[in-house]
């Protein structure tokens, strides 16, 4: 085991299966992406990402080149992987494997990352879910691709991780029209903030709701606010606000082992 510093759910403790929800803690990085950036697509050190992401995947019990992180796009589409990437990332926001050896991994910085297990089935699943991502159905195909590994729905255990919460995440007028345009019941996930015409969302209740409605077998809230909590988390938002250069991704990933 490496140092990293990994949040674990009890629901994913399956025999043959390692995860981690792990924070900003315990890599080499500096500066606003201090320590354990996992993001290949931000602007810190390629070598420093490197070697963040090989500290996890030693967590995991994995070799690195087998951590497998998409190259995420807010979409609604899900792959089965059998085998480390090639030369080129997928396009995509959710993976899922039965393969040993695998580690299932999507990155987030306020975005809903959530990991799946069937433990009958050994079958493991990440999603990369923003707004966009759980509105178009991200959680539901990354479901349906379990289910094509032999899966039963009825019995996935979903987790979600660390997110920007029901508190901390501000949206304008448009936005609020847009969810309730989908459906009425949409509205229960916003309430008002103290700016005119603004609202805050709940996101992982929103997550919550997409996956119970689409029959998971159960739903896991760690309810660990990435905005609120900047000593464990980063936060694209935050850095936003304080008009930052740039922002560090943390990672969720699950492995088959």
């Amino acid at each position: 085991m490496s140092d990293v510093l990994a949040l674990h759910a009890t629901e994913l403790e399956t025999q043959g299966v390692r995860h981690g929800f792990f924070t900003r803690q315990g890599g080499v990085s500096t500066g606003v992406y201090a320590s354990l950036n996992g993001g290949v697509g931000s602007k810190d050190d390629p070598e420093a990402v490197a070697e963040n992401r090989r500290r996890m995947a030693l967590h995991l019990g994995v070799e690195p080149a087998h951590l497998l992180v998409p190259y995420q796009i807010h979409s609604p589409d899900a792959l089965i992987v059998e085998a480390p990437f090639g030369d080129e990332r997928p396009r995509c926001d959710g993976l899922v494997t039965a393969t040993r050896g695998l580690a299932l991994g999507v990155t987030g910085a306020d975005c809903g990352i959530t990991l799946f297990v069937e433990p009958e089935a050994h079958v493991i699943g990440a999603a990369h879910a923003g707004w966009k991502g759980a509105l178009d159905g991200i959680l539901e195909a990354t479901l349906a691709q379990m289910e094509k590994l032999g899966a039963k729905r009825e019995k996935i255990k979903a987790v979600l991780g660390p997110t920007i919460g029901p508190n901390s995440y501000e949206v304008g007028p448009e936005f609020v029209a847009r969810f309730a345009g989908m459906a009425e019941s949409y509205s229960a996930f916003f309430k008002p903030s103290p700016r005119e015409g603004h609202a805050y969302f709940d996101l992982p209740g929103f997550i919550g709701l997409r996956l119970t409605k689409a029959g998971v077998g159960s739903f896991t809230n760690l309810a660990l606010d990435t905005y609120a909590d900047e000593t464990r988390f980063f936060s694209y938002r935050r850095c936003t606000h304080r008009q930052d250069a740039d922002y560090g991704r943390q990672i969720a990933a699950i492995a088959l082992v």
